[in-house]
């Protein structure tokens, strides 16, 4: 196994020697180095190796039994070229153990275990909000590449204390707002951008999901405490307000509406009746820097039918992107069309994976390709530290019922 020193400073894995010995789930030790000394060597800081060889990606939070990164992030990995699943981990020895076995990788039992890992290149981090921070830190201060799924942080000094660590490390991150790779949502950008449906008038979206009803079941009830920021606003809305600002450009000023649709819960097996403590109804209308009013609605706890759809209107014509799965809009693909006709949009190496992992498999791809290159390419932790920050407004403005200017929001 191969790592590097850290240039972290004051992080725990900053002081890693370049000669360790780690135990490693079978009971065998492998010999940690620094790459760098390799010749074609694929070293921390973005240092590039022949890339003849696959990037190794270890996921945190890869359940065998179920759960978002076993049916997104496993398949995209596995389909893609110059990818490869290296490893898994979980939250202990049992799980990652059936981990392993689905998988057919080491599993370790803890993400900072798996970071430790010289035979990972890239870490992606798909475990609940809280625990990103300290996985996203040690796999930085370690050399890792890093994937980690939205929301980056609990609040905007843990999101800023993350994107400031990967610069100061020098590799290439990406976070999980999967739907700006969503081929058919690139080509309505592009074709907003050139100019095809004339300047646009007005931009509304409406967003649904099954998830944020009245029934939690308790692997969700984690999900009803603000302080975890996970919840319906900062997760299916803030994936709809990044789809409608990608399309129809940043927002200037907005304002919010948020509510509760369902003001009791019943919460874990025993089906508890509790007041619930964050929100399942948001609105926000604002206005575009095109001039144009945006207008988006994002509800939870809708049975059956979970639609998503986003129409740009512009003086010449519209577009209108289509879609919905009950995880939410960012679970599934959308499809575009132009003035009420379907739009083929090629979806290149995407084209065979599941819905649920082929807007994931964009992210990987830009990520894998930015490696490779040294590009930048990937919507990385810097746009999150600015989607966390309208969030934050967007929660002022339904406090204070009043409007909020631009100011270190998204650009695009």
């Amino acid at each position: 196994m191969l790592v590097s020193r850290s240039t972290i400073p004051n992080h725990p894995f900053a002081d890693i020697p370049r000669t360790l010995r780690f135990s490693r789930p079978a009971g065998c030790y492998l010999e940690i180095r620094d790459r760098s000394s390799r010749s074609g060597g694929f070293g921390r800081a973005g240092k590039e190796r022949d890339m003849r060889d696959a990037l190794r990606v270890g996921v945190v939070g890869a359940s065998a039994r179920g759960g978002w990164a076993r049916d997104s992030h496993v398949p995209a990995i596995q389909a893609l070229k110059g990818l490869e699943l290296a490893a898994v981990a979980t939250n202990g020895r049992a799980t990652a153990d059936a981990a392993s076995r689905a998988f057919g990788v080491p599993g370790f039992p803890s993400g900072l275990d798996l970071v430790r890992d010289g035979d990972v290149d890239v870490v992606a981090v798909c475990t609940r909000v809280p625990d990103h921070r300290e996985i996203v830190l040690a796999a930085l201060a370690a050399g890792k590449h890093v994937y980690c799924e939205w929301p980056l942080g609990c609040d905007i000094a843990e999101a800023e204390e993350m994107a400031a660590a990967a610069a100061a490390a020098g590799v290439h991150v990406a976070i999980g707002l999967q739907l700006r790779r969503s081929p058919a949502v690139l080509t309505a950008r592009d074709l907003v951008a050139s100019g095809a449906i004339g300047r646009p008038l007005s931009a509304s979206a409406l967003s649904t999901t099954m998830g944020f009803g009245p029934e939690v079941p308790s692997q969700f009830l984690y999900l009803e405490d603000p302080a975890n920021f996970a919840n319906l606003v900062t997760i299916q809305g803030a994936h709809t307000l990044d789809l409608a600002l990608t399309v129809a450009g940043p927002l200037t000023d907005l304002g919010a509406l948020l509510t509760r649709q369902f003001p009791i819960i019943r919460a874990g097996d025993a089906r508890e009746e509790r007041p619930r403590a964050t929100f399942d109804h948001l609105l926000v209308h604002g206005t575009l820097g095109s001039e144009a009013a945006l207008s988006v609605g994002v509800s939870g706890g809708r049975t059956g039918s979970t639609p998503f759809r986003l129409e740009v209107v512009g003086e010449t014509g519209s577009l209108l992107l289509e879609g919905g799965a009950p995880r939410g809009l960012q679970s599934g693909r959308v499809r575009l069309s132009r003035d009420g006709s379907p739009q083929p949009v090629d979806e290149g190496e995407l084209a065979d994976l599941s819905d649920a992992a082929a807007n994931v498999g964009g992210v990987y791809a830009a990520l894998r390709d930015d490696v490779r290159e040294g590009a930048s390419t990937s919507v990385g932790f810097d746009h999150a530290v600015r989607l966390t920050r309208l969030l934050t407004e967007v929660f002022a403005a339904s406090e204070t019922g009043r409007r909020r200017t631009a100011d270190g929001w998204p650009v695009r």
